[in-house]
């Protein structure tokens, strides 16, 4: 899809003409007899009258006083919108409460219009819509409520069919058609994947249908509306499509887990049983632990450290895993079972520092990292950016390979399966061809030119901001192959779980072409979960790493301050 310039005024409503021609072309069977209306609709229009829609369709409405809707390039809006609202797409005699004329009107126009109710200049609007409400109960068209003002206000009739064009179009409704101009603009830039016919996520109309359920049912919940009837349309939607079931059971989950907070634990134990979503056995677990099903917690945490949530995966959840390993010992010592063995990993190396703050305000981790730099061992703040960017740069023909329902629009920045259960396995001969580079040698060259051609390119792993092509340099020098390979087989084990917890900071030397890794705590921090496998996966491969322990040096001023705590409570004593 090419970009528009934006010298053109009318560029936004050159975009807005070629996502229609995409929907068009590639989802005429997807589109209903409205929605396929609309597009033909639309071309029919005069062009004033295409941009003023478009102009409405990108703002927030869905209400829109005519004197807000001025733009040189479609001149006379009375003109404009003539068309729009004999199709009925835009309607000016739309019913508005007092609520909405409040949002409306700006405070000057609204004391002119209400003064005669003894309005006081100084209130705030709140006030004053709480002053006249209960005088003006009805909704009516806004000619009605001030027909002296010269000026009119629009509907947009047609928002929710523009929603269900956009989400066909992107595949979600988080992104909006400011992406068009980022894109134009070079602030985002996006790898051109091959699109064809298969490369859809929604291949029927019931499935906007239902993905919009789902989106509706979600900003409910979050608005605090009953929950009762969305879990029952949840649990009662029938999806054939899997990546919508995957957005089904992640929302069940959270729906189990505000009953559960709530102590709701009968309702919270069908709403987990009824999803597959990561974590929702463990929570199940934790459940019947709660209404003293011990024997039925046991046997579910058993069983699930024997098999993994969904047949497709390659390997056990890791974080699922290691709660459940950590809930066993106390849900058996509850039933009186005796305790089973269990190998104890071996410590990480620690390191304890005493650092003096003499310095400008920083966090705990660049405090270290200045600590331990020295010349011909430069160290780094890398956290969660350099494993994963080196691996995004080797797997990119893995990462974004055309596969059916992987990518369908110009505007992806990754796969939209990538958190799926089989996202490795259906491209696992890709991603083999790939680390093999590791096996032979040819991984250094590779990732290099793969910086150079697709640096700034949008991606799920590369984190451009903090990867130079220095700190590259030094990567691929003193990161044996051995351990990238290893790492990245774990992330493909788990890509959402396992590329976080990474240590905070690495320190390289060049000259041996060694490194080290750290992982840094501050006074009264401790090891995450996530942190805590990496470490024991590091440990397992013989990878290096510290854990740095960080306490602070007192400095005068510490030591006045804590003089005088000491002697007001002596004071206080006395």
């Amino acid at each position: 899809m090419p970009a528009n310039s934006l010298e053109d005024p009318f560029y936004y409503l050159s975009n807005f003409r070629q996502v229609l021609a995409w929907l068009r072309e590639r989802y005429s069977d997807v589109l209903c007899n409205e929605e396929l209306a609309f597009v033909d609709g639309f071309a029919l229009l005069d062009k004033a009258a295409q941009a003023l829609l478009v102009r409405m369709i990108m703002r927030k409405g869905p209400l829109y006083r005519a004197s807000k809707l001025v733009y040189a390039e479609i001149g006379p809006t009375e003109l404009a919108v003539a068309p729009l609202l004999q199709r009925g797409w835009v309607d000016d005699q739309h019913p508005i409460s007092l609520g909405q004329l409040f949002d409306l009107l700006g405070k000057a126009e609204l004391y002119q219009r209400f003064r005669h109710h003894g309005l006081l200049s100084g209130a705030r609007k709140a006030q004053w819509l709480e002053q006249l409400c209960e005088h003006y109960l009805d909704e009516q068209p806004f000619a009605h409520w001030w027909p002296e003002l010269d000026d009119a206000v629009y509907a947009l009739q047609i928002r929710g069919l523009c929603e269900r064009m956009r989400l066909l179009f992107f595949g979600n409704l988080y992104q909006d058609w400011s992406e068009f101009v980022l894109a134009d603009l070079g602030i985002y830039r996006y790898e051109q994947v091959p699109l064809n016919a298969e490369s859809r996520s929604l291949h029927h109309a019931t499935h906007i249908d239902q993905y919009m359920v789902l989106h509706e049912t979600r900003q409910a919940l979050e608005a605090g509306l009953e929950r009762e009837p969305l879990v029952a349309g949840v649990l009662s939607l029938e999806l054939d499509n899997p990546w919508l079931r995957s957005r089904r059971d992640k929302l069940l989950f959270q729906m189990g887990y505000l009953y559960e907070r709530e102590g709701l634990l009968d309702q919270a134990l069908v709403i987990y049983q009824a999803s597959t979503f990561a974590e929702s056995r463990a929570r199940q677990v934790r459940v019947l632990e709660r209404m003293g099903r011990l024997e039925q917690a046991v046997e579910l945490a058993q069983s699930a450290l024997q098999s993994p949530q969904n047949a497709l995966q390659a390997a056990h959840n890791a974080a699922e895993r290691q709660q459940l390993q950590r809930m066993l010992p106390r849900l058996r010592r509850g039933l009186g079972l005796p305790a089973q063995p269990k190998r104890k990993a071996a410590p990480p190396q620690r390191l304890d520092l005493c650092l003096l703050r003499d310095g400008p305000a920083r966090s705990v981790e660049a405090w270290v990292q200045a600590h331990l730099q020295e010349e011909g061992g430069p160290v780094f703040y890398v956290e969660n950016t350099l494993f994963t960017s080196l691996f995004g740069l080797l797997c990119w023909p893995a990462i974004f390979a055309p596969l059916p329902g992987a990518f369908f629009h110009p505007f992806q920045s990754g796969p939209t399966d990538l958190h799926q259960a089989d996202f490795h396995a259906r491209r696992a001969a890709l991603f083999e061809a790939c680390l093999m580079e590791l096996e032979d040698g040819r991984y250094p060259a590779t990732i290099r030119q793969r910086y150079r051609d697709k640096f700034g390119l949008q991606s799920p792993f590369v984190y451009w901001s903090m990867l130079d092509e220095a700190l590259l340099d030094l990567a691929l020098k003193c990161l044996p192959a051995a351990h990238l390979s290893h790492c990245f087989r774990r992330m493909l084990e788990d890509l959402k779980a396992n590329c976080a917890g990474m240590p905070d900071l690495i320190q390289f030397w060049p000259e041996r072409g060694s490194y080290r890794m750290i992982e840094v705590k501050g006074p009264g921090d401790r090891l995450q979960d996530n942190q805590v496998r990496w470490l024991a996966f590091c440990a397992e491969h013989r990878m290096p790493v510290e854990v740095c322990y960080v306490t602070w040096q007192s400095t005068a001023d510490d030591t006045m301050i804590d003089s005088a705590i000491a002697a007001m409570a002596q004071q206080a004593d006395a």
